[in-house]
């Protein structure tokens, strides 16, 4: 019975744990809760600078039902704890690219810096 609960307990603890998402994961995310209007998923995968950009822009950029983004990332590159994501989706016609960096081991969509090439 010990060995029961025992992995039982094993197994609720490895349920509850938190997945941390790529880079390539977290720019879908900010663009399909951007879209969507879920600023509770936005504000987590963005810094705070970055979310309030978004939130500036939110109203004009988005519509009623957005539907199905069809990301597909295009390129991608890390070095250390930032990353660049290229991407298309079915909302821009445009490729766009987001830098993210790792805030306390998690990937957040972070502003480009005044005349900030990206990679790409």
């Amino acid at each position: 019975m010990k060995k029961v609960f025992f992995y039982l307990m094993i197994l609720v603890v490895l349920a509850c744990a938190d997945k941390t998402m790529s880079h390539t994961e977290t720019a879908k995310e900010v663009v399909e809760s951007f879209y969507n209007k879920d600023n509770t998923k936005l504000k987590s995968n963005t810094t705070p600078e970055s979310y309030e950009s978004f939130l500036a822009v939110q109203d004009v950029m988005t519509s009623e039902s957005p539907g199905a983004s069809n990301f597909k990332v295009l390129e991608e590159t890390i070095d250390g704890d930032v990353a660049w994501v290229k991407f298309q989706t079915s909302y821009e016609d445009k490729p766009e690219t987001f830098k993210l960096i790792k805030v306390d081991g998690i990937w957040k969509v972070a502003e480009m810096g005044l005349r900030e090439k990206g990679p790409f």
